[in-house]
């Protein structure tokens, strides 16, 4: 069922369980992915905007006494979104819409995050003009994504064969996305864009892109 208000798909039982699982698996993830996220996301300021907050992975990075805009469409996540904001001190504004339609005003914003996010956005194009929208001139979006594999390579063919499957899962993500190309698009004043490989049991996750885009 589409949720008419903020134009994303509730599924009774995916949402339940990728919400159980990133709380459960996510601490695994995060070590892999921590020193990628550590330069990305170092010196946040006090108020930042996350695309796809989910359960919270991201809170630990921000100061305490930090406000966190949380633009999380998933309603399964917000109880333990919550719950990790009050251990981590942060200030949450929780925003119950999808990244295609951020409610903040042009040019109101200094930073936007994301992590493992731009995968399952219906349009990657959309929420990047967004994103550019909202931001101050000289403002960043740091990010840190998984992105399609390099053509050839065995990986690639695992992220083709599992499309289907993978997609329904883990609600629409997608591991065969251009992210790097989508960035160039997008009309940023400069990319800084670090390619790299994780070694996990989820091959078709395991490209990653992390780096910084410049208002």
């Amino acid at each position: 069922m589409i949720d008419t208000q903020t134009g994303f798909e509730v599924h009774g039982v995916r949402g339940r369980f990728n919400a159980a699982f990133f709380g459960t698996i996510g601490p695994l993830l995060e070590r892999d992915l921590r020193p990628h996220k550590q330069r990305v996301f170092a010196d946040l300021p006090r108020t930042v905007v996350e695309l796809g907050a989910g359960v919270g992975a991201n809170l630990g990075y921000l100061p305490p006494g930090s406000t966190l805009v949380a633009v999380e469409p998933n309603v399964p996540m917000h109880r333990r979104l919550r719950a990790a904001a009050e251990r981590h001190g942060v200030h949450l504004d929780l925003r119950d819409r999808v990244a295609e339609h951020i409610d903040l005003p042009d040019q109101s914003v200094d930073t936007v995050i994301s992590s493992l996010v731009l995968c399952t956005v219906a349009d990657p194009a959309e929420v990047l003009a967004e994103i550019r929208r909202i931001l101050r001139p000289g403002g960043t979006y740091r990010f840190v994504e998984h992105v399609v594999a390099q053509a050839g390579t065995p990986t690639r063919t695992l992220q083709r064969v599992l499309r289907r499957p993978w997609a329904w899962t883990f609600e629409g993500c997608s591991c065969e996305r251009d992210l790097a190309g989508a960035l160039r698009g997008a009309g940023f004043a400069r990319l800084d864009l670090e390619p790299y490989r994780l070694h996990t049991p989820f091959v078709p996750f395991n490209t990653q892109l992390a780096g910084v885009a410049h208002a």
